[in-house]
């Protein structure tokens, strides 16, 4: 028992560290890119550049979110919250979400702005172009090195940060091509550039908000999952049956509430090992924060002759 506890500490920790890691190298690059990228705008004339980089400094802002959110997660249970922390890092799903939501419609209304002024529009400078496709590459780049991450660890919130940067490097592409009509002459693209980038944040932000706010709201696991949970639990040696299967989100991991039917005929202690290698069983084979068992007796299927 002292075993598996000391190796669930060492996953849990080096997940924290991996994540950590991956984190800070997505600050570092949403940086230097924020910079690149508005100061390239602000000199080129490029709205769309413009809007990209401000999309990145959301990226900066999220990242210092999933920094926090991963730190208050490792919390012990405490008095206040027996169940741990670990909706932390939902609430900071939440949080990147409306923070995406509010950065997208914001940058509508700008490019709407532009769109309305079209003809006093200058066609913007090619440097433009070139710090747009950077940001491009950079960012697909920070994309397939966070997802491998967060796949690895299995944290959800890594993962839509990951798809987060994803959604960068396709807002990027948005805004080369909105560049590069701007310099074949059509200056009416880089403001449209700049309104899709605009689009495709609100997307984003909607699609994190809206499931973090159902995980909130005790959202049940997958019904494969919830499959999975109980042939595990009917794998068991003594486990006769199993019904009231009930699971619920937290965090990244799964609170599961179960009924097992077990041999009335059992002595207590009997009945209670047995609930107890089906909880370890859970444990040990998906991705579990805690199993509450309710031993049920049944008549045995073999009653003495």
């Amino acid at each position: 028992m002292l075993s598996t506890q000391i190796e669930d500490f060492k996953a849990d920790d080096a997940r924290h560290r991996a994540g950590r890691t991956s984190t800070l190298v997505s600050i570092l690059v949403n940086i230097a890119l924020v910079i690149l990228q508005v100061t390239a705008g602000v000199f080129s004339g490029s709205q769309a550049l413009i809007a990209d980089g401000i999309h990145s400094l959301s990226d900066l802002v999220s990242d210092f979110v999933v920094l926090l959110a991963g730190h208050h997660s490792r919390k012990q249970p405490d008095d206040d919250h027996q169940y741990g922390h670990q909706r932390y890092e939902n609430a900071a799903s939440l949080a990147l979400g409306a923070l995406l939501l509010a950065v997208g419609v914001g940058m509508l209304f700008s490019a709407a702005q532009k769109i309305q002024a079209y003809g006093h529009t200058p066609p913007v400078h090619v440097a433009a172009l070139w710090v747009a496709l950077t940001a491009l590459l950079a960012k697909e780049l920070l994309f397939r090195y966070m997802l491998r991450i967060a796949e690895r660890v299995r944290s959800s919130m890594l993962v839509a940060n990951a798809w987060h940067a994803r959604s960068d490097a396709a807002s990027s592409l948005v805004v080369a091509l909105g560049i590069v009509g701007s310099l074949a002459g059509f200056t009416l693209l880089d403001p449209v550039a700049a309104a899709v980038v605009g689009l495709m944040v609100v997307r984003t932000g909607w699609g994190f908000f809206w499931s973090a706010l159902h995980d909130l709201m005790d959202r049940a696991v997958s019904a494969d999952e919830a499959q999975a949970i109980r042939a595990t639990l009917l794998a068991t040696p003594g486990v006769q049956g199993v019904h009231d299967l009930r699971t619920r989100r937290m965090g990244d991991l799964t609170l599961v509430d179960v009924h097992l039917e077990i041999d009335g005929a059992l002595t207590v202690t009997a009945g209670h090992a047995i609930a107890t290698a089906a909880r370890r069983r859970v444990l040990d084979a998906h991705h579990v924060l805690d199993v509450m068992t309710h031993v049920d007796p049944v008549e045995s299927p073999h009653p003495a002759a």
